[in-house]
């Protein structure tokens, strides 16, 4: 009985210790996350939704805008690859992000509507 005890404390610990190394990745995986660029991503993303909804864009200029958005995502990826973005990356990220925002606006305020379904 002895035995089986010391046998199961002998595995958890090994069990344990062996998966510290993914925790200890996953948690610097969550520091490297740019809380600020993402939630301007999400923020942009609802302003081309609602553009959508209002129809304010037509279907063009909601294409346009998506894939602007897209290119930024696949941008941040290829910054983030390395496990740390730096600096110029992340004031790079949100030029593109105020450039996006701007286009947003100009489309959204244009004279341009998405025709009425009848």
């Amino acid at each position: 009985m002895n035995r089986i005890t010391v046998i199961t404390a002998t595995l958890a610990a090994v069990f344990s210790v062996a998966s510290i190394p993914a925790l200890a990745d996953g948690h610097r995986h969550f520091k490297n996350r740019d809380p600020g660029v993402n939630a301007r991503q999400h923020h942009q993303a609802e302003r081309i939704k609602q553009g959508v909804r209002s129809g304010e864009l037509t279907r063009s200029e909601t294409r346009d805008l998506m894939q602007e958005h897209r290119e930024i995502r696949a941008q941040e990826r290829a910054y983030k690859s390395d496990g740390v973005m730096t600096r110029e990356e992340r004031k790079d990220m949100h030029q593109d992000l105020d450039n996006l925002s701007k286009n947003i606006y100009s489309e959204t305020h244009d004279q341009e509507k998405r025709p009425k379904a009848q």
